[in-house]
């Protein structure tokens, strides 16, 4: 297939699903109130990405607010509507059984706490929404599941490119066989972490820049390959006079490899900036830098000899509205998640052995 002939075929499959969409509410959720989000944590990512996108959502809105920081849930109670019965501190969170406007909660905190109030707000009888990473380790993660199930309620992970066009664009023409047989991906993201954020604090993050920025490689590299690896092998780059790594690493560079022979070379740094990745397969490559921004992507492809910039037409919604909306969508209508728990399981599992790999200096083989 050509690159033109490819792009056309999958980008009519995307758009016929963005065009259902903006036509207006589907039948069934016609009468149907939207179900209310509760936001745990006002932070920068809640309250500048996701919040003011929430307006946007079809099938929810917010109806509730959960800080620690009086002065927070003052401004953004006001700025949003939400009255003082549904402005929460942590104190009184579990008090959210008893408001029926609150069917769902985003749990938006310091990695540390992602566990904690995601099984309170599950026990609480709330559809869970958690940031990633989903928690700081494997165990942690099974609990949340487990405590999931028992309360027969639904927990999603925050992996925002799981609804992003180009991510999912990239996806599919991979699955077409546009790149042939994938051989080869390099997936790289880091930023320049600046002191005095908790990210630094291991106790609050639980790792360093993987436990951050690298879950963007990690994850790419796995929903890229549409398998899951068989063999990790690490390394960490950390200058420990550096006082912003007093606790956590600096840089990881990792390599997975995969049943089909597929290997992927990742990166994950705190003191160099990458934002891409490169699927490389025996007839051409799929390409994106920046990859994984909150807007901004831009997309190559190659094959037979020639490179082709990609470029979407404009969806509704976007990324974050379409994520709000997936958990929403899926409580009311009983669809499979997209990223359910066991997806952000997956990752710590993989997390704990980069670290076991380079910690001990030796490749992990994975059952």
């Amino acid at each position: 297939m050509t690159i033109i002939g490819t792009r056309r075929a999958v980008l009519g499959g995307i758009g016929a699903g963005f065009a259902t969409n903006a036509l207006g509410m589907p039948a069934w959720a016609q009468g149907r109130r939207k179900l209310g989000y509760a936001i745990v944590g006002l932070g920068n990512y809640a309250t500048n990405q996701i919040m003011p996108r929430m307006q946007d959502c079809a099938f929810a809105e917010l109806r509730g607010l959960v800080s620690g920081t009086p002065a927070k849930l003052e401004k953004f109670g006001a700025q949003y509507g939400i009255p003082g019965t549904h402005r929460y501190d942590y104190r009184n969170y579990d008090r959210i059984a008893d408001n029926p406007d609150i069917d769902l909660v985003y749990v938006v905190l310091p990695n540390s706490m992602h566990a904690e109030y995601a099984i309170r707000a599950l026990q609480a009888g709330k559809h869970v929404l958690c940031e990633k990473p989903m928690a700081v380790s494997s165990a942690e993660a099974e609990a949340m599941i487990a405590a999931a199930a028992k309360a027969k309620r639904k927990l999603m992970i925050g992996y925002r490119c799981h609804f992003e066009p180009y991510n999912l664009h990239a996806v599919a023409l991979v699955k077409s066989g546009f790149v042939g047989r994938p051989t080869l991906i390099t997936a790289e993201h880091g930023f320049h972490a600046q002191p005095g954020q908790w990210r630094l604090d291991r106790p609050l993050s639980g790792g360093g820049s993987l436990m951050d920025i690298g879950i963007y490689s990690l994850n790419a590299a796995r929903y890229l390959a549409g398998e899951e690896p068989i063999a990790i092998s690490a390394m960490e780059s950390t200058d420990r006079g550096d006082p912003r790594f007093r606790n956590v690493e600096d840089r990881i560079d990792w390599q997975m490899r995969f049943p089909s022979g597929l290997i992927a070379n990742c990166v994950s740094s705190y003191s160099s900036g990458h934002n891409a990745y490169r699927v490389t397969g025996t007839r051409g490559w799929v390409g994106m830098e920046p990859a994984t921004p909150y807007a901004g992507h831009r997309m190559w492809v190659r094959q037979d000899g020639r490179t082709e910039a990609v470029t979407l037409p404009p969806a509704p919604g976007n990324q974050f509205v379409a994520q709000l909306d997936h958990l929403a969508e899926a409580v009311l209508t009983g669809i499979p998640l997209r990223a359910p728990g066991e997806e952000g399981l997956r990752d710590m599992r993989l997390i704990e052995a980069i670290y076991r790999s380079a910690r001990e200096g030796r490749a992990i083989r994975l059952a």
